[in-house]
């Protein structure tokens, strides 16, 4: 009896290894939570594996990686935080590459009655805001609010904004102060702006004022098992990137 309760018991462990072996776990930047969600759901009707998607700033799903956090892939939303984890050896260096770009535009809610306008060296940031809070994604770490300080730099209305801002912990969430309208302008990337029914867009960054936004992918050290691999090649498949421009993405 008691070599069948070993017996049992190994069976238990060995089928709940299996099981987690099937698991795929994405960090992706909070920019693509619809897009990979979408992707996801056609791979799991191809594959039996199971895709477990964590979504938030790059930085702040850099920072846990480097905790040992158990992700797979990583999908950030600038350079920079790739850099972060390469530096440390956390990713594999040869998976690494470009996969997607983006615009940074301007939003405002629905009810708005706000014109559109150009952005420029001669835009005034502070009758646009009528002493209001320009929602953005914190430029001290978040991807979207580092390309939008730069831009701002180079155009020179940084000394404008940067007492005006409502710092957020991710784009989404500068979408969300939008959309509720507890913030009459917001900067977030085009593909924020697509998925919601509740703001518009009323100005586009010019693409020479800040970095070009990329989204570099990697695959984790030692984390390049078949199945990861399978699922790192779907997202870069021809229906992948269907998925990706239908929600604004520049394929690559």
């Amino acid at each position: 009896m008691r070599l069948l309760i070993n017996l049992l018991g190994f069976i238990a462990i060995f089928l709940s290894t299996a099981a987690q072996s099937e698991q795929i776990t994405v960090f992706a930047a909070a920019s693509l939570t619809n897009a990979i969600n979408d992707i996801s759901k056609e791979y799991q009707q191809q594959y039996n594996h199971q895709i477990i998607s964590s979504f938030a700033s790059s930085s702040v799903l850099a920072r846990q990686i480097e905790q040992g956090a158990p992700a797979d892939i990583f999908i950030s939303a600038d350079q920079q935080w790739m850099d972060y984890l390469q530096n440390k050896q956390l990713i594999d260096n040869e998976s690494r590459k470009t996969l997607l770009g983006n615009i940074l535009v301007v939003i405002t809610s629905q009810k708005s009655k706000q014109a559109n306008f150009a952005i420029n060296e001669k835009t005034n940031w502070a009758t646009l805001l009528h002493n209001n809070r320009l929602a953005i994604g914190d430029p001290d770490h978040v991807p979207a609010g580092i390309y939008a300080k730069q831009a701002f730099t180079t155009l020179g209305s940084w000394e404008q904004v940067e007492h005006k801002l409502a710092r957020t912990d991710n784009v989404r969430s500068a979408l969300l102060l939008v959309e509720r309208q507890e913030a009459p302008l917001g900067i977030v990337y085009k593909s924020d702006s697509i998925v919601s029914d509740k703001v518009r867009v009323i100005a586009i960054f010019p693409s020479s004022s800040h970095p070009p936004i990329e989204y570099p992918i990697a695959i984790m050290s030692k984390h390049d098992t078949p199945i990861v691999a399978s699922f790192y090649h779907f997202l870069q498949s021809d229906k992948a990137k269907a998925i990706f421009s239908k929600y604004g993405f520049i394929t690559q």
